[in-house]
């Protein structure tokens, strides 16, 4: 048998997990239509749909980590042969590129230089210019912890008859996300980011409008697994059967909603932003900056530059083994040269920027 430690997870995901979602997922397992899990998966809905702020219908969990989510939105949006502007300025918007692409998406992009937003009046721009049926945005890069401003899209998006997909992964419940004000057609997230949920659901929500895109499709969803004119009947009134649905997870998930709710959307993101400055402070005194643009800054994901000599993987090895605390390393461009120290949900505490700048003080000396 295996020793699991205890660790205290300080990394892009997953985030530590409240005792009460653990217990939650201990929980008897009962059948997939079970007349008291249809009512359990009744009251997910409800609250995806007031932490997502809209009233969109089509609000599930889909079967499946964020990038199942990210493959929902385009596997059932998508047909081939449709024009797709994504942004990229990270791993995950070129990520969402090559999906598209896997699905017949004619893929064009525009690029910002990794640690930068995106001005909306640019994206704006290539949308007037392109013409594409969908139009694909990361709210929160993890991979650079650069938040993108949004709120201007939707409409301009809308003018040209495109849809407005968003990435939620790493922002949902850490910030303001509003679906229905931006004008947002379909968005994804994870559980194991803000929700402080293990990962293993994708929640995603969908518009009237892109319910009517899926619905006016000329072929069937590639993905049969991830087909929601499948799915949507087993979320639906009609509760027919598709997959067997993993039901512990959901049990989770509807415990981290709860938690989530019972503090309160706009508590949850203050205490974020306030675990995000007291870390920003604590870490100049080691002489420690972000990497990211200044005042796009992830308050759940901060990617902040390693110090001129200290070795990336020693300094992240040393902080596991000693002291118990995960951080994570940066990828693509950001590979050796950035750390990315996630505040997420339940991990979003004063105890844990104390705890990790004190150990990042000792072993850089």
């Amino acid at each position: 048998m295996i020793n699991i430690p205890q660790r205290i997870l300080l990394g892009p995901g997953p985030s530590d997990v409240p005792p009460r979602v653990l217990e939650a997922l201990g929980r008897p397992t009962i059948g997939h239509l079970d007349p008291v899990f249809l009512q359990l998966m009744d009251d997910i809905r409800t609250k995806l749909k007031a932490v997502f702020s809209t009233q969109n219908e089509m609000t599930l969990a889909m079967s499946g980590t964020g990038s199942a989510g990210m493959e929902t939105l385009f596997a059932n949006l998508v047909e081939p042969g449709d024009k797709v502007l994504v942004a990229v300025n990270g791993v995950f918007g070129g990520r969402m590129a090559d999906v598209a692409g896997r699905y017949g998406a004619q893929v064009e992009t525009i690029e910002a230089p990794w640690g930068q937003s995106f001005k909306q009046a640019d994206i704006i721009e290539a949308v007037e210019r392109i013409k594409p049926r969908l139009v694909a945005v990361v709210h929160a890069e993890t991979s650079t912890g650069v938040l993108q401003d949004v709120d201007r899209l939707g409409a301009a998006i809308h003018e040209q008859g495109a849809l407005f997909l968003l990435d939620c992964v790493t922002s949902l419940g850490g910030v303001p996300v509003e679906i229905d004000a931006w004008g947002v057609d379909a968005a994804y997230s994870g559980t194991q980011k803000c929700l402080s949920c293990p990962p293993g659901l994708s929640p995603v929500t969908f518009s009237p409008r892109a319910v009517e895109r899926l619905t006016q499709r000329q072929q069937k969803v590639q993905s049969w697994y991830l087909d929601l004119t499948m799915l949507r009947q087993y979320w639906g009134e009609e509760r027919a059967y598709h997959h067997t649905a993993p039901i512990n997870m959901l049990y989770g998930l509807q415990e981290a909603l709860s938690i989530v709710l019972e503090e309160g959307l706009e508590a949850r993101y203050q205490r974020h932003r306030a675990m995000h400055e007291l870390l920003r402070d604590e870490l100049k005194t080691l002489g420690i900056g972000y990497a990211s643009q200044e005042g796009h800054h992830l308050p759940m994901l901060n990617a902040v530059t390693i110090p001129e000599g200290v070795d990336d993987l020693t300094t992240r090895r040393r902080l596991l083994d000693e002291y118990g605390i995960e951080i994570g390393g940066g990828l693509g461009a950001f590979k050796g040269k950035v750390w990315r120290i996630g505040l997420m949900g339940h991990a979003s505490s004063r105890r844990n920027v104390t705890l990790l700048v004190a150990a990042l003080r000792e072993i850089l000396g």
